[in-house]
């Protein structure tokens, strides 16, 4: 038993990142710890976007929550990927999918059998072989099952693909990320986490080492607690604006700094992906919901104008405007130090990153995991902050590596902005890692980072980095043994996306909200 335990926590500020990290340390430490959330119905909620990956059913399982409710709370829908369209080039498409891409063979991952394959095809057609079976490659995606039912507009659930050792559907959620923090706000025991309204005035800091001792609200209360958890967003009102943590901004690799969201009536398909449209200095995000699209557009002020800029959001809508466009301004980069004395920030205040890959409620969730794992006592032992501003740093990191690489593999050179990405230096890690896959397609996961070798070999091959070459091992199958391993393989996809219904009649017999609109 620890000498000195939290006794008290204290969350500051709602929404999704205060009501996840309330839940969940509920759930983790039960009546074990005093947990109360101080938020003001003043202050606003920040909701950048409403895409998930994989990783939030997770949360779900944890907590208990059953799937289809919570998709008919929230009037979500099912996501299999991010459709990215005018990244490469004017008139590109590609998907990042989530799920695997074919079947390993060998000690080799399987990218490297469809590389050969399509550099033969590649070199058969230059041959002038126009007539040869080697000729007109399929792409990656056609090994990819979440891919292939993407653009079929279908869904199901499937954890294989028959008897076959092919790995089935992986998918996230579109949801309203506002409905989603209220109802795990609802399904918290209110015995255990305790709702403070409440808006802060002044934090009191502790005389002898720095530590909040408590925060004031404008009704004159003080709460005081052993741990606090900043979910306070930009403002960072603990971390940065008492603590004076010190921000990294990576606005010189990520240069879009505002963005403008909107809803929109929802028309046409029930897309099971999110997609990301690249426009002269940003792109725009559609999401579709049950009830309506999301929209957004992410920008950099210094090549367009705010008017200009919600000018292309409005003409790029499938559907009418509910509302204004609501600007948001932003710096793209991390705190110093994600825990700083007895306080973490989560969400928001710890940092930002566009909403490229839909990692924004990930980071809550690992932020909260790692917290648990390196649970401290009162006295915050310095080494336990320390593992986890390293593990934080790794993680963000290799985010932002990411989603650099969409905008520095660009070969686009119609207007300054993409002139600037493709012309940007980048960081050594991302460099690096571009390097050896653009040698011989090798490509590593580092540790435990969030996107796996398939998210990379996506984007990589997305965006127009081409190997020249690939592993010597996958030149041990003969031409006729490759050609049957790669054609069973589209052959399984194929069949079993063909299975699944069109996800818009999935969702309207498991998860359809009631006053979603009779089409959904």
């Amino acid at each position: 038993m620890q000498a000195n335990p939290i006794q008290r926590v204290v969350i500051v500020g709602g929404g999704t990142a205060g009501w996840m990290t309330a839940a969940l340390l509920a759930r983790a430490l039960g009546s074990q710890v005093k947990i109360q959330l101080v938020e003001s119905d003043e202050i606003g909620i920040v909701g950048v976007g409403e895409a998930t990956i994989p990783s939030i059913r997770l949360i779900n399982q944890f907590l208990g929550l059953d799937e289809d409710d919570l998709l008919r709370a929230t009037h979500g829908t099912f996501k299999l990927g991010i459709e990215f369209n005018d990244w490469r080039r004017l008139g590109d498409s590609y998907m990042h999918a989530f799920g695997d891409i074919g079947l390993p063979l060998g000690l080799i991952g399987f990218h490297h059998y469809c590389l050969r394959d399509m550099h033969e095809r590649t070199n058969a057609a230059s041959a002038g072989a126009a007539d040869s079976k080697r000729a007109g490659a399929p792409d990656l995606w056609t090994y990819s099952l979440n891919a292939t039912a993407a653009r079929q507009h279908r869904f199901g659930r499937m954890e294989r693909v028959g008897s076959s050792p092919l790995t089935g559907i992986k998918y996230a959620y579109q949801l309203d990320a506002i409905a989603y923090g209220q109802y795990l706000r609802r399904h918290i025991d209110p015995a255990i986490v305790q709702r403070i309204e409440g808006r802060i005035v002044d934090v009191q800091l502790r005389a002898d080492d720095g530590f909040i001792e408590s925060v004031q609200l404008a009704s004159g209360e003080r709460v005081a607690g052993d741990l606090f958890i900043d979910c306070s967003g930009f403002r960072g009102l603990l971390i940065e604006g008492a603590l004076k943590t010190g921000y990294d901004d990576w606005t010189q690799w990520l240069p879009c700094d505002r963005a403008l969201a909107v809803a929109s009536e929802r028309v046409g398909p029930m897309r099971p992906y999110t997609q990301a449209s690249a426009r002269t200095a940003g792109w725009q995000w559609r999401i579709p919901l049950q009830h309506r699209s999301g929209n957004g557009h992410v920008y950099c002020s210094r090549f367009v104008s705010d008017d200009e800029a919600t000018a292309q959001l409005l003409a790029n809508l499938e559907g009418a405007p509910l509302a204004d466009p609501r600007p948001l301004r932003f710096t793209t980069g991390m705190r110093r130090q994600s825990w700083n004395r007895n306080c973490v920030a989560l969400g928001l205040s710890a940092g930002f990153m566009e909403p490229l890959e839909s990692t924004s409620i990930h980071l809550i969730q690992s932020g909260v995991n790692r917290l648990l794992a390196l649970f401290p006592d009162r006295h915050c032992d310095v080494a336990l902050s320390t593992e986890y501003n390293r593990q934080t740093r790794f993680e963000y990191e290799r985010i932002r590596d990411f989603l650099i690489l969409h905008y520095k593999a660009t070969e686009r050179d119609d207007s300054p902005f993409w002139r600037q990405c493709a012309q940007m230096e980048i960081p050594e890690s991302l460099a690096r890692r571009i390097a050896l896959f653009r040698g011989n397609g090798s490509i590593f996961r580092e540790a435990d980072e969030l996107f796996t070798e398939v998210g990379w070999l996506q984007v990589l091959l997305g965006q127009g980095i081409e190997p020249q070459r690939h592993h010597p091992l996958a030149d041990a199958l003969d031409q006729d043994q490759l050609d049957e391993f790669l054609g069973n393989i589209r052959t399984l996809v194929g069949r079993a996306a063909g299975t699944l219904p069109p996800h818009e009649r999935f969702v309207a017999e498991h998860c359809r909200a009631p006053d979603a609109p009779a089409g959904a």
